[in-house]
């Protein structure tokens, strides 16, 4: 968020923080929360490069359309088991998965 903005909304009393400030989100529970929009980030742009539709990939994954659409946004009902093997699946490379953990959750969307 942007300077002015933050300062136009404190002048108008709402506070603005952190999404793990306002959970109470633990610095391991953050970084899982990050982990997993990352992936699923990844999972979409993977998934779009290969001109493939949510239900291509269910088709591929023995699983859902709406999983599919529930593991690309970052749904915590998904396990990170699923969300690895749609990128296997969708022949991605370990280290293909590693940089997409890596990345800066900003830098995904």
């Amino acid at each position: 968020m942007d300077r002015k903005k933050r300062k136009r909304l404190e002048a108008q009393g709402w506070r603005v923080g952190t999404a793990q400030e306002f959970l109470g989100l633990t610095a391991a529970e953050a970084e899982l929360v990050d982990m997993r929009v990352s992936l699923g980030a990844s999972l979409r742009t993977r998934r779009e490069r290969a001109r493939l539709t949510q239900t291509a990939v269910a088709r591929r994954l023995k699983s859902s359309q709406s999983r599919v659409a529930k593991m690309e946004a970052g749904d915590p009902t998904v396990s990170f088991d699923l969300l690895i093997r749609a990128h296997l699946v969708l022949g991605a490379k370990r280290s293909e998965i590693g940089r997409s953990l890596a990345r800066d959750v900003a830098a995904a969307g």
